[in-house]
């Protein structure tokens, strides 16, 4: 792991650019934004389910009224064995006092934001393996459908996939590419077949759902869900701890930033997720 030294990070010592710091492009972190229910918990917690119903139907005066039972099932959430994202960043003491900028509160932010980034990545695409996170694209149990990013009625039909689940669709998670290119259809006189709502600047909405445009959706995916019914857990929220003892004898100091979520469905069928038919 390389370490920052002045000799690595010359232009923060000109005076030129304190007002002035370029990050990179990145995506907007947006999951945690998106509406889902955040239970905050330090140990494993079961969220009780009804799985099915009672069987209630029409019984004629005096005969036997049968019997039916709540079918009753648990979501696990935030087991002992579940890994948290960790990182540790080193820097010597003598950038932290010669930068032009406060590099230490940067260094803190940028942490951070690169730990909501990978959080953000877990809980859209992550695989489950390994005791990590199964994100919202892996959930078993959703519905599905298809999705053509050339026909505006793909998401009409993911929309009524979702009424039939009796599920109330809150937003749509699209990336880039496949927005693109659904709100560049146009009608036969060429007039874009989805309108912006002018009243709701810089909120986009597919037919009166908002939607959200991250690339930490591939291209080919589109998610319909119901957020009310997404669960986070959240153990530890992206945290930084400095430690100037770590490296004592260098005279470095010691950025680790730590972060622990957990994601599930209370009910998997308020999630539809679109794929692209393969060519």
């Amino acid at each position: 792991m390389a370490t920052q030294t002045t000799a690595t990070l010359p232009t923060l010592q000109q005076a030129e650019i304190q007002s002035l710091l370029v990050q990179p492009l990145e995506a907007e972190s947006v999951f945690l934004a998106s509406g889902p229910k955040i239970i905050d918990t330090n140990g494993p917690i079961r969220i009780p389910r009804v799985a099915s119903g009672l069987e209630v139907g029409f019984v004629a005066e005096g005969a036997q009224i049968p019997e039916s039972s709540v079918g009753l099932d648990e979501i696990d959430m935030l087991p002992s064995t579940l890994k948290s994202l960790k990182v540790i960043s080193r820097v010597t003491s003598e950038v932290l006092r010669s930068s032009a900028v406060a590099l230490d509160a940067l260094l803190k932010q940028r942490l951070t934001t690169d730990t909501a980034a990978a959080l953000d990545d877990a809980l859209f695409t992550g695989t489950g393996a390994s005791n990590t996170i199964k994100g919202l694209l892996n959930q078993p149990g959703v519905a599905t459908g298809v999705l053509d990013a050339n026909e505006s009625d793909s998401l009409l039909e993911g929309i009524g996939i979702a009424r039939a689940n009796e599920a109330k669709p809150s937003r749509w998670f699209l990336s880039p590419a496949d927005y693109l290119a659904i709100r560049k259809i146009k009608d036969a006189d060429g007039r874009y077949i989805l309108q912006p709502d002018i009243t709701a600047t810089g909120q986009e909405s597919l037919f009166g759902v908002p939607a959200t445009i991250t690339s930490r959706i591939p291209t080919g995916k589109a998610v319909l869900a119901d957020m009310s019914k997404v669960v986070v857990a959240r153990d530890e929220s992206p945290t930084v701890t400095v430690d100037s003892s770590r490296y004592f004898d260098t005279d470095e100091v010691a950025l680790r930033v730590t972060a622990r979520f957990d994601l599930a469905l209370l009910q998997p069928k308020a999630v539809t997720i679109l794929t692209a038919a393969e060519a």
